[in-house]
């Protein structure tokens, strides 16, 4: 079982790094494939840790016979194919989709944008992070969130001073997982975005579409993908440790 994680690994590093490596590294398709990843990934990270912290906030909080349901619908993207998720995201956001003629008479065109890479990587990867952040703030002593109200502290100040410190590991780490996930988004990205060269071309999109055109690029933004994934892993497992 070892040898069928590690030997294919091996693989890649050993038949990427040959002359061509760094001019296929460093090549047009490869730089902006790479700048498009991180600059989207980032985003919909962000947008993971600005909308999906009080979402679970209140799901660590809440007690409600719907808490279950609700609870179901946000860790429902992570077992779903991708597949599955780009053709959801088509069929409601998509030019003819159920909201798309709403977002059309609003000027705003989904499909086959940026912004698409950005809403399928939000849609795959927030859940990861909203998972550990609600386990994060539902493993804070509710004591001391009782003391800082008789202390006279109102919820903001609540959630500021003693939940966010508290819960930190868990939500770096969610976070952590979250950029992960949202930088090796393929499924979901290809069927909602497409592969556009610098406009909806992502590193995965890249590799797929090396396999055709350039297998160079391809197999050196792979291993741009495995180290960058190896370290963010790394990261994951200290903050483990240090909890």
């Amino acid at each position: 079982m070892l040898a069928l994680f590690a030997l294919p690994i091996f693989a890649v590093l050993i038949r990427a790094f040959n002359g061509a490596f760094l001019a296929d590294a460093f090549s047009a398709q490869a730089f902006s494939a790479l700048r498009l990843s991180v600059v989207t990934s980032a985003v919909s990270t962000a947008c993971a840790i600005l909308f999906g912290t009080p979402l679970a906030y209140l799901l660590a909080r809440w007690k409600s016979r719907f808490k279950t349901i609700v609870e179901m619908l946000t860790d429902l993207p992570i077992v779903l194919p991708p597949s599955v998720a780009g053709l959801a995201l088509l069929i409601a956001f998509g030019r003819r989709g159920i909201f798309g003629s709403a977002l059309a008479a609003a000027g705003i065109s989904l499909p086959f944008t940026t912004a698409a890479v950005v809403l399928a990587q939000t849609f795959v990867s927030a859940p990861l992070y909203i998972r550990a952040a609600r386990i994060g703030f539902a493993e804070v002593d509710g004591q001391l969130e009782e003391a800082a109200n008789v202390e006279g502290a109102n919820q903001w100040q609540v959630f500021q001073s003693v939940m966010l410190p508290l819960a930190r590991r868990a939500l770096l780490g969610g976070a952590i997982l979250a950029w992960t996930r949202a930088l090796g988004e393929f499924g979901a990205t290809i069927l909602f975005a497409g592969n556009l060269e610098g406009v909806t071309q992502t590193m995965p999109l890249a590799i797929y579409l090396g396999f055709e055109r350039n297998i160079g690029a391809a197999l050196s933004l792979s291993v741009l993908l495995i180290f960058v994934s190896a370290l963010l892993l790394a990261l994951t497992r200290k903050l483990e440790r240090e909890e």
